[in-house]
């Protein structure tokens, strides 16, 4: 979360507007418009497979070369750190601007696709870490709530080894309380009383299949307590006049698709990196967690 401490800045967090925009299931293509509408009304879809079994070996071969690149900084970046290097690295970029991926995220946010973050989130074996419950949109300095994640599995996941969770419908529910999170955790924010909004839904993925959610549904996991290893790269996608006021967000984008036809020039594109850049002197600047 971005620490400027502006008036000025904390009255726009303050005043987003965090309710839930359907989509419209008339103007899907690749999407049915009953899976358009089970989006409204859940807030999640699943299962696509995306990239086949030799493929996803290699995008988990890949991610192993990124772990071992970062490491070798020996700099305390933990297998959390991998975040925003979708414009420092080829391979992430290439993840964020795949076809198919982008064709099922058209459906929900329109022609026009921005990709503005990306976070490896790598439980590694008997990781103590949890994924607090919490409301993606909650963290992010934009004035409206209309981010659609894609969480695409690395690794094979499911409850065994700390897959992630959703509540359904909760998207609609507006900023669920939260508090500070007690224990081991990748966030700081964990919502209060979470039983109270219904029964988890397991997010169950093959290596390769992706999973799509809106920005203010309840989602989290728990610690791995497997022998295996549960990566998944999220991906942040919304429209280009999905407008944020940290300036520092901007430099983070890629124009995955269509035009930005806003005139405003908020968002600062970027290309093709050339290369795996993960050295901390071009660390990425601050960008949302999941």
């Amino acid at each position: 979360m971005p620490t400027t401490t502006e008036p000025a800045y904390e009255q726009l967090m303050a005043s987003r507007d965090l309710s839930f925009a359907p989509s419209d299931p008339s103007q899907a293509q690749t999407l049915s418009p009953a899976q358009v509408e089970q989006y409204n009304r859940d807030g999640y879809l699943m299962p696509f497979s995306i990239y086949n079994e030799l493929e996803a070996q290699a995008n988990r071969a890949y991610f192993d070369y990124l772990l071992a690149a970062m490491r070798v900084h020996n700099d305390g970046r933990d297998t959390y750190a991998i975040n925003g290097y979708h414009t420092r690295c080829e391979g992430i970029y290439d993840m964020a601007t795949h076809p198919a991926i982008l064709d099922i995220v058209q459906d929900l946010i329109g022609p026009n696709i921005v990709a503005w973050g990306t976070h490896f989130f790598c439980k590694v074996p008997h990781d103590p870490k949890a994924v607090p419950w919490h409301q993606d949109a909650s963290y992010w300095p934009f004035e409206k709530s209309r981010t659609v994640t894609v969480w695409l599995a690395i690794d094979d996941a499911d409850e065994e080894n700390a897959a992630m969770k959703v509540i359904p419908r909760t998207h609609t529910l507006g900023k669920l309380e939260w508090q500070d999170t007690a224990g081991p955790a990748v966030l700081n924010q964990e919502i209060q009383d979470i039983e109270q909004y219904g029964d988890p839904v397991s997010i169950n993925l093959k290596a390769g299949q992706i999973e799509l959610h809106a920005d203010m549904i309840a989602h989290g996991s728990t610690p791995n307590p497997s022998a295996r290893r549960r990566c998944g790269l999220t991906i942040r996608y919304c429209a280009p006049d999905t407008f944020n006021f940290h300036p520092t967000w901007r430099d983070n984008a890629i124009l995955c698709r269509g035009e930005d036809t806003t005139g405003v020039g908020q968002w600062n594109y970027q290309p093709r990196p050339a290369g795996n850049d993960l050295s901390i002197a071009n660390k990425p600047k601050a960008i949302g967690d999941n």
